[in-house]
């Protein structure tokens, strides 16, 4: 079930939704109409934006979301195994089936099978899916008994499957009857307000005591996240790591150089400036100890105390 907490986190089945973005808000609010149909729902989205988190939430908010829910990718089998993971097998029905194996469609009896990377179905399967989402009984491989079940279906995918159709690759009657309705992920780099309150629930899983500074944050906000969320998370994840003080600065993060680019509309960076609020910003949080506030910024003591002199006399002439 649903949780929250004082960050503003959701846990949609385990799990966690970090939501600030006006477009993420809209997002949630048709899932929440949708999920109280039983229409099929097709995902589409790019890697990593979070189609999995939607889907889960679907079932949430769902009249079925005390029954199971049941998850597969279908990139992750091959095709022979995907068909006996999703309808089961009888005894004896290949070398090795020593006892009868339910399928997932009947552990998700009365509840929700989500279906990721739907688009990876070959056409023998895309058949088969077709004749279930039409609510005809199947059999288990090697079996002798249809098998009856009434599954709410949610698929995901990152392919363009219209463009899949008309190339042959993906059943039109198929994809009709999965889009019944279409719910589309944004990518990370359309919600920005997103990005900082995603950085910090992921700082705080690696380590509480970290912060970011204000111009890692800048840093974070103007990056165009091609990996959405999953990059996201590893980029917060290395500098945690690597952090050599409890402050992450701009250098800590692993972001290509191009791509860590300002935002539209933002003023060109002044460095040295930038160096300067760094350094104030670490005295006045270490109450101006020195050698705390020189550890915070992974410099040395005595490189801070130089910049302090550049600093003092620098305002020295500027009051001539």
């Amino acid at each position: 079930m649903e949780e929250s907490n004082s960050r503003g986190t959701s846990v949609f089945l385990g799990m966690h939704a970090v939501i600030a973005s006006e477009p993420m808000h809209r997002l949630m609010a048709m899932i929440e109409r949708v999920a109280r149909s039983s229409a099929t729902v097709l995902i589409t989205g790019e890697s990593g934006s979070g189609k999995e988190l939607a889907a889960r939430a679907l079932h949430h908010f769902s009249p079925r979301a005390h029954k199971s829910w049941v998850d597969l990718s279908c990139a992750t089998l091959p095709d022979h195994l995907l068909e006996s993971e999703l309808f089961g097998y009888d005894k004896g029905a290949f070398s090795g089936a020593e006892s009868a194996k339910p399928g997932l469609f009947e552990l998700a009896h009365q509840g929700t099978i989500f279906l990721d990377e739907i688009g990876e179905l070959d056409p023998k399967m895309q058949v088969k899916l077709l004749r279930v989402l039409d609510g005809v009984s199947y059999y288990r491989l090697g079996g002798v008994k249809k098998v009856s079940v009434d599954v709410r279906v949610v698929a995901a995918t990152n392919q363009d499957l219209e463009l899949a159709v008309s190339e042959g690759r993906f059943r039109s009657d198929l994809f009709h009857r999965l889009s019944q309705i279409t719910l589309q992920v944004p990518p990370l780099r359309e919600r920005v307000e997103d990005v900082e309150p995603m950085a910090r629930y992921f700082l705080a899983q690696q380590d509480p005591r970290l912060r970011f500074s204000s111009d890692a944050l800048d840093a974070l906000r103007a990056h165009s996240w091609p990996g959405n969320i999953r990059e996201l998370r590893n980029v917060v994840t290395k500098a945690a790591v690597l952090a050599q003080a409890d402050v992450i600065w701009p250098r800590d993060l692993p972001l290509p150089e191009r791509q860590a680019r300002i935002a539209p509309g933002a003023e060109p960076v002044n460095l040295d400036g930038m160096e300067r609020r760094m350094i104030f910003e670490a005295l006045q949080a270490t109450g101006g100890h020195h050698q705390k506030a020189a550890a915070r910024l992974g410099i040395s003591r005595r490189t801070l105390s130089r910049k302090l002199k550049l600093y003092e006399s620098g305002a020295a002439q500027a009051a001539v």
